[in-house]
């Protein structure tokens, strides 16, 4: 039987790294941008656009001029991996019967024996996210900068 993962955006993928990335940096170091992108595997163009809504969120700050770049708004501990998604992409749910509203996405959602199990399997996956802050997944390898090619 093949495997069909849950999978969650690019988006929200090359958010994180850029998160994992600035909460691994000494909190007072601004990373230029291209720095970042590099580092962590992130297209240009597509951190550009994650970084302007992550700075429209408050979770990062941004620098300008020639030792400009981005940093964390504040420190990495009083940010959660479920602060990044959802600055990213919005609330997160598990089906559209989850998602807050009058249920009107489904019919059956009143007799539904599924409801009750994605609502469980949504607060069990936030708690873990809400949880997780971005200190604790802070990578000591990205600390320094990466030495200049030789």
């Amino acid at each position: 039987m093949q495997q069909h993962p849950f999978q969650i955006s690019r988006r929200i993928e090359y958010g994180m790294r850029a998160m994992i990335f600035l909460a691994s940096q000494p909190l007072e170091r601004v990373v230029p941008f291209r720095e970042i992108a590099r580092r962590m595997d992130v297209p240009e163009d597509f951190l550009a656009k994650i970084l302007k809504t992550l700075v429209e969120r408050n979770m990062v700050r941004s620098t300008r001029g020639a030792h400009g770049g981005y940093a964390l708004a504040r420190p990495a501990r009083e940010m959660s991996f479920l602060d990044v998604i959802e600055a990213v992409e919005g609330p997160v749910v598990v089906n559209v019967c989850q998602d807050g509203s009058s249920h009107d996405s489904c019919k059956a959602t009143g007799s539904c024996t599924m409801y009750g199990v994605w609502k469980l399997g949504q607060q069990r996956m936030l708690e873990v996210y809400r949880h997780t802050t971005l200190d604790r997944l802070a990578m000591s390898d990205l600390r320094m900068p990466e030495p200049a090619p030789q």
